[in-house]
């Protein structure tokens, strides 16, 4: 596990040299918003909170598949050859879930800030939302890295990513749902502690499926 270090600097670094990436994504988020924008408030028309938490879900949904579905579906076969060799199966499935994390808070922050300056700000428990979305983060990166690793495998990758991360995720989102809908309509915290448990517990099923399990498919 000592390695997860190195591997989470090699992932920003790649990231970073890979600016037209980071644009693309951000220009979509940008389009996506502008387009809520120009639908609802364009022509005067007050967004319901729920309408807003439906289109802030979408637009999460398909930001964080087209950022982390590339965790092992853009890599090389050499490269996994190599990897092999320099650190350990736990070591290389950690720093994946954890960058990807990362990724996916950074790209639910920017949408919920595109949100709120071009639509407006209905969430009213603040805290609840932003926990919300660091827990959702976690667990989409969770089984969408893992997913990834599995579709690697296969011939046609981005299909077999795109059939097996529905029902994966569904789980996942109907938690962030349920939790957004409470931090919406400003109920007690005390109201969302079941929801919270409930997605803690599947991040942390399918991190540790994860962990267990990609071993056997890395040395496949």
């Amino acid at each position: 596990m000592k390695g997860i270090l190195p591997l989470l600097t090699k992932e920003l670094k790649l990231e970073f040299r890979k600016q037209s990436t980071l644009a693309g994504i951000a220009l979509y988020l940008f389009s996506l918003t502008f387009i809520c924008y120009l639908t609802f408030k364009l022509k005067q028309q007050s967004i319901q909170p729920v309408t807003w938490s439906a289109l802030f879900w979408l637009v999460i949904l398909f930001a964080v598949m087209n950022s982390v579905a590339k965790s092992f579906i853009g890599e090389r076969k050499g490269l996994s050859i190599y990897y092999y060799y320099l650190a350990s199966p736990q070591a290389i499935i950690i720093s994946k879930i954890i960058y990807n994390t990362v990724l996916a808070f950074a790209l639910s922050a920017m949408a919920y800030f595109l949100f709120v300056v071009f639509i407006g700000n209905p969430v009213q428990d603040s805290f609840l939302f932003v926990l919300t979305l660091v827990l959702t983060s976690w667990g989409l990166a969770s089984s969408l890295s893992f997913i990834s690793a599995i579709a690697a495998k296969a011939s046609n990758s981005h299909v077999v990513m795109a059939v097996l991360s529905f029902p994966v995720l569904i789980a996942v989102l109907l938690m962030a749902i349920r939790l957004s809908k409470n931090a919406l309509d400003g109920l007690d915290f005390s109201v969302s502690t079941d929801e919270l448990y409930n997605l803690l517990a599947i991040n942390c099923i399918s991190t540790a499926l994860a962990y267990v399990l990609f071993p056997y498919i890395w040395r496949s």
